[in-house]
């Protein structure tokens, strides 16, 4: 601000300086010489460089001025401190003396006003004024430092300077204003780039686009299709920021030179973009009629304005002195006769060839340079008049539907193409080379459909500006079919989908709830009875309302509105984006999007009714679609509801400042602009970001057929996984599962760790019987035999199925090893009795061994048989049969001794 504050205070010593040489008109003989630097000795400098301000466009602001000014330039040059002007004209008077009066406008404020007599400054060619004679005068005056010691670096530096120089010409035998001329001043720092900025979001957008038709065409069924198209980022959300920031320039406000210079780079989005040839024939279909931009709030060229830049005093024009002087100048005519030094040189204009830095005179129908009052003087940086906005967004809109549905043409020639030569090695593509008719008539809907908001305006805002009867009615015809055929389809996606199910009306209740947000501000919390459980009904909510609610029951005999494929291939174009409870929003956008158009279009004129019935327009939607929040996709829902919701209600707040009857200091109203500006570029790069990530996701949806590979790249797998995992969730729409309430914990212990102390058996290596390896499998191939088939169910007792740590525990005997063992015990026992030496019934080896080794060998050689071993076979019978004749194997008959066997 206090930047502003000290460039606007000093720019009267600056435009003094600029205007000055009309005072000191020397004529020279056009010789060229090199101009020199004073800051560095010797250098040479180009007469085509770029000066610190000069004036630009210029247009008359009579009308009916009787000299017609063809150049009006001056130049003020920092490097070698001098000051450069031309002037051309002609005109049909013959022998009338003239009187100039110069003033400057800069933000709001007239700095300078400057009366010149040309004959006392010696400006031959105005005096006396002749048609004979060409009206030319040029000139370059060198200035002091002493002139210039006041003013800051940064006043050559502002972007978009805000200035006027108005030039009028008065005829002193009438005392009457004769010719009005203004040009905008300028420093040549501007935010307006359109080749930069302009071919950098287009490009991000043909990514977006490229990214949603790729998701929209890859899939091997429909739903799945619509799944991770839903996930994408749409190109309506980012048309609708691009045509959010532009179209804010359609309210009739008196715009500072900032805004209207930064909206000059999303132009192209509305289908401003400027061609020689088609706003020629524009301009023959309009003929004489280019309406009235007056009635919008605009400045109109040609149209006399006695307050332009701050007026003027007809009683102080024709003083003795000649000269008048107002403001805070202190420039005199002594003082510049004395400071002037001439180095007038080409005082033949024609020979004379200045930079292409200075502007021409402005084409009809676009509004006086410097005034960017309400949409003519935004679309005045595109240069395309007030008059011809609609149909130049009309043509663009046209070219842009033939070349969306030839694109999607040669996408089909392309895949059969590749699959004719077998290029083409996935079948994925099948639902799109299937359809592909109906992808071409789905892509030109929906563009009618992103290109509502922007036709309707326009139309209505022709209707307001006024025309020839053709573009009348050619603008008629189009708001007719975008409303019909917007309102038909609409209409009947709802009736295909509501026809099934049926509707119930039930009396409900909506509980309040008081509570503090935003650090205290007081606010109502609501919530639908039937949400809430009888404990929060009881104990949260005391105050409520009693509504009538309308509910719409689903038939459970069709699918849902995600998984209809019938209802997907209709109508997937208005709702393939939006979540299952909230597919209809279609509708809602498509009444939001024409009540703001009729508002910006229709009320166009009428600032304050713009501007508040946009703001309460905004404000309840934007509380609306918070609470739907429509999308599938989280960061369409971030995007869409939140961002551009509170740039659209914080851009039309601020934008009531710049109401003319408000009166606000055009310093206050620059800032301002400054302010909506950081919003809209915040807004703006916020889109650019969820474009980049929106081409990865899109991508991670196109790899979802492939096989997961972990080793290439984990962490990138891990992200897909995820990505995937929750498109999947996401198409269901359910809420999250609510966790169960823990009860209060009762005593409890938790066993971390278990410790196993050593035993005295652990001492006793005799104690610990080695298990045996019984992998019979291995034994079998070791001897060239098959495994029998007839065991398949023992267990391999090897050692390596023990847990790591685990100790080999002792062999236990069954019931039966017992039953043996006291059988030759009994035995053993009547031999003793009977005198008898003690004789063992087993053989030596099995004697040392317990149990387990006659069971080792009885299924080794069952394992090694084709057939079960007999019981008279097996070898505890044979050994007890060989060390004692007296033992029968009929002894072992029954169920004594069974054959040994795994469980």
């Amino acid at each position: 601000m206090a930047t502003l504050r000290v460039c606007s205070l000093l720019t009267s010593h600056i435009f003094a300086l600029l205007l000055s040489p009309l005072l000191f008109a020397g004529l020279s003989d056009g010789a060229q010489q090199c101009i020199y630097s004073r800051q560095q000795a010797g250098v040479c400098l180009s007469e085509n460089r770029e000066p610190a301000l000069y004036t630009q466009d210029f247009g008359d602001c009579q009308g009916d001025s009787l000299i017609k000014v063809t150049q009006f330039n001056g130049a003020y040059y920092q490097d070698n401190m001098t000051v450069t002007w031309n002037l051309q004209g002609e005109t049909s008077l013959k022998n009338d003396s003239v009187m100039l009066y110069i003033s400057v406008y800069a933000y709001g404020r007239n700095r300078i006003g400057l009366t010149v007599d040309p004959c006392f400054a010696n400006i031959n060619s105005l005096c006396p004024l002749n048609a004979s004679v060409p009206t030319e005068a040029s000139g370059i005056i060198q200035v002091s430092p002493m002139d210039v010691a006041d003013i800051p670096s940064i006043a050559t530096s502002i972007p978009d300077f805000e200035g006027q120089a108005i030039l009028r010409i008065f005829s002193n035998s009438t005392q009457s204003q004769i010719a009005c001329y203004s040009a905008v001043l300028t420093n040549g720092a501007s935010f307006s780039h359109p080749a930069a900025v302009s071919s950098i979001l287009g490009v991000f957008t043909f990514i977006a686009l490229c990214a949603s038709l790729a998701v929209a065409l890859y899939g091997s069924d429909i739903s799945s299709i619509r799944n991770h198209y839903a996930h994408s980022l749409s190109v309506l959300v980012v048309f609708s920021v691009y045509h959010h920031i532009y179209f804010t320039g359609a309210l009739s406000m008196n715009w500072s030179s900032a805004l209207v210079a930064f909206w000059a780079n999303y132009a192209w989005s509305a289908g401003m973009i400027y061609s020689e040839s088609m706003q020629r024939s524009i301009n023959h279909l309009l003929g004489d009629n280019k309406g009235n931009i007056s009635t919008v709030g605009s400045a109109a060229l040609g149209t006399s304005y006695h307050l332009l830049g701050g007026g003027f005093n007809i009683s102080q024009l024709y003083r003795r002195d000649g000269l008048y002087l107002e403001g805070n100048t202190t420039l005199a005519l002594s003082n510049m006769e004395g400071s002037a030094r001439l180095l007038a040189r080409g005082a033949n204009a024609n020979e004379s060839n200045y930079s292409s830095w200075y502007g021409s005179a402005v084409i009809p129908g676009l509004p006086l340079p410097g005034n960017y009052s309400s949409f003519a003087g935004t679309l005045a940086q595109a240069r395309i008049p007030a008059s011809n906005a609609f149909m130049t967004g009309f043509l663009w809109f046209l070219i842009l539907l033939a070349v969306v549905a030839l694109a999607i043409l040669a996408l089909k020639l392309l895949v059969e193409v590749l699959d004719r030569f077998k290029l083409l090695t996935t079948d994925r593509f099948l639902v799109f080379r299937t359809h592909w008719l109906r992808y071409i008539s789905f892509a030109v809907l929906r563009v009618f459909f992103a290109a509502l908001y922007m036709v309707t305006f326009l139309a209505l805002f022709q209707f307001t500006v006024g025309g020839s009867a053709g573009m009348m009615a050619i603008a008629g015809v189009v708001l007719s079919i975008f409303l019909t055929g917007t309102s038909g389809a609409v209409t009947y996606a709802l009736y295909d989908r509501l026809k099934v199910g049926n509707f119930s009306i039930r009396k409900e209740k909506l509980l309040l709830k008081r509570e503090k947000v935003l650090f205290g501000l007081p606010w109502f919390k609501i919530q639908r009875e039937s949400k809430l459980d009888p404990v929060g009904k009881a104990t949260e909510f005391g105050n409520w309302i009693s509504l009538w609610w309308i509910q719409y029951v689903e038939s459970t005999k069709r699918p849902s509105v995600h998984e209809d494929e019938d209802y997907l291939c209709k109508f997937g174009w208005l709702f393939a984006r939006f979540r299952r409870t909230r597919w209809f929003f279609f509708a809602i956008w498509s009444l939001y999007e024409f009540v703001r158009a009729c508002f910006f279009g229709a009320a166009a004129g009428h600032p304050l009714i713009q501007v508040f019935g946009i703001l309460a327009v905004e404000s309840v939607a934007f509380v609306a679609i918070v609470w739907m929040r429509p999308f599938e996709a989280a960061r369409l829902n971030t995007l869409m509801v939140y961002l551009l919701g509170f740039s659209k209600v914080s851009t039309v707040a601020l934008s009531a400042a710049f109401d003319p009857r408000f009166n606000l200091d055009r310093v206050t109203t620059t800032i301002i602009g400054i302010v909506i500006i950081c919003i809209q570029g915040i807004l703006t790069i916020l889109l650019l970001i969820s474009i980049s990530i929106g081409a990865i996701t899109s991508f991670m949806s196109l790899t979802r057929y492939q096989k997961e590979d972990t080793s290439r790249l984990p962490s990138w797998q891990r992200m897909r996984s995820k990505y995937l995992v929750h498109v999947e969730e996401a198409a269901t729409d359910l809420p999250p599962p609510v966790p169960i309430p823990e009860g209060p914990k009762e005593p409890s212990f938790y066993v971390h760790s278990v410790q196993r102390l050593p035993k005295i058996e652990d001492e006793d290596e005799n104690t610990l019987t080695p298990l045996v390896n019984l992998d019979i499998s291995e034994e079998s191939s070791q001897n060239g035999e098959q495994t029998a088939a007839s065991c398949p169910h023992r267990r391999s007792l090897s050692s390596s199925s023990l847990p790591f740590g685990a100790r080999p525990s002792r062999a236990i005997w069954s019931s039966r090893d017992f039953e043996l063992w006291h059988e030759e015990n009994k035995y053993n026992n009547n031999l003793l009795r009977a005198g008898s030496p003690r004789l063992s019934r087993l053989p030596p080896n099995l004697m040392r061994d317990d149990a387990a080794s006659l069971r080792k060998l009885a299924i080794i050689q069952r394992a090694k048989s084709r057939s079960a071993i007999p019981r008279h076979e097996s070898p505890v019978t044979t050994a007890l049969t060989r060390n004692n004749p007296a033992f029968s194997a009929s002894r072992l008959d029954g169920d004594d001794l069974e054959d040994v066997r795994e469980e």
